[in-house]
């Protein structure tokens, strides 16, 4: 089970990007190699969870939350923390608060002030310690950081080609689909296939009948090593809006000047959209949040935009933004410290 990705809002869904950013983003100082991960060890029905952390930096200190599935605990009950140790890896056990007692699933994170996080969730039921959830996941040799993908083209009810990013080399995937927001969790095999020298591949795979004539689906992949990676795709050969557009639209954090503006730059826009342009707190996806501009895509593609932050806004350790489009079709999120960056 994993994040890394279950919407809290049924319209939305994580783009591969952003959602591993939700997932477990190393952001911030520390002495941890590689993202913070936690893997579920045994679960005590109603009453308590054991975790496995590894790749944790050993210099601070992590409150534990836990709230209802969909939320990543953003938010939820505080059952705890994790102290500094000397050592980056540690197994922990949490009193499954009162007011998630009866879940069937629930929500764990961990978080520290300097902007370390990783969450996960668990079925609520009794379960046998893994016997080799104790062992850190074995080391890749020059390997940093996370594997990602993006959707390339879909052809409906038949296939998905995706390309991948920084994927380690010599690991085994496993590609799964399933219902959108679900991440493709216990969804179904498609595919395995060898990373190789890792890093950058295009990879095809068969939609399963299952999923024929579905308008959105779940697609992930991951590893025995504990590396993993997911996305959706709209199940069409190209967008009823944009004919010809495929994919989903992205954006990235270019540039912040502090309490004063954002600059992004867009990935995969489609051509010739209106998109509102919104700011809101840490953690909201922007939903709802204050309208700081409008903007045309123009020609779509990759372009740079700057937003000015509200007033409202000013002084906030971080702050979500989001486009959206007229009628809600395209959407892009993501979220940004508020400190002034090169």
């Amino acid at each position: 089970m994993k994040d890394n990705f279950l919407r809290v809002f049924p319209k939305l869904i994580v783009p591969i990007i952003l959602a591993v950013f939700l997932v477990a983003m190393v952001i911030g100082q520390g002495n941890a190699s590689g993202v913070p991960m936690i893997t579920i060890t045994s679960v005590v029905t109603d009453t308590s969870v054991t975790i496995y952390g590894y790749n944790f930096p050993a210099d601070q200190t992590f409150t534990v939350r836990m709230g209802p599935y969909g939320t990543y605990a953003l938010g939820g009950t505080v059952v705890g923390t994790k102290e500094p140790s000397s050592g980056t890896s540690f197994t922990a056990t949490y009193n499954i608060p009162s007011s998630l007692v009866g879940a069937n699933r629930i929500a764990i994170r961990l978080d520290s002030p300097q902007g370390y996080y990783s969450f996960n969730w668990f079925y609520n039921n009794t379960t046998t310690p893994a016997t080799t959830s104790t062992a850190v996941p074995p080391a890749i040799p020059g390997y940093y950081g996370y594997p990602t993908f993006s959707i390339s083209s879909v052809t409906k009810n038949v296939s998905v080609t995706v390309v991948t990013n920084n994927l380690p080399p010599n690991q085994t995937f496993t590609v799964r689909m399933g219902d959108y927001g679900t991440y493709a969790l216990g969804g179904s095999v498609v595919d395995t296939f060898d990373s190789g020298t890792g890093g950058t591949l295009t990879k095809t795979f068969t939609i399963p009948a299952a999923y024929a004539d579905y308008s959105r689906i779940a697609i992930r992949m991951d590893c025995p090593a504990g590396y993993y990676a997911y996305n959706w795709f709209w199940n069409n050969t190209s967008s009823p809006v944009v004919p010809g557009y495929v994919g989903i639209p992205t954006f990235t954090i270019q540039a912040v000047v502090k309490d004063s503006s954002v600059t992004i730059y867009t990935n995969n826009f489609p051509a010739s959209q209106k998109f509102t342009v919104r700011m809101g707190p840490y953690g909201t996806l922007a939903l709802g949040g204050i309208v700081v501009d409008t903007i045309d895509s123009g020609s779509g593609g990759s372009f740079s935009k700057t937003f000015t932050i509200p007033a409202a806004l000013a002084g906030s350790t971080r702050i979500a933004i989001r486009l959206d489009s007229e009628g809600g079709y395209f959407y892009a999120y993501n979220w940004f410290w508020n400190n002034t960056t090169n």
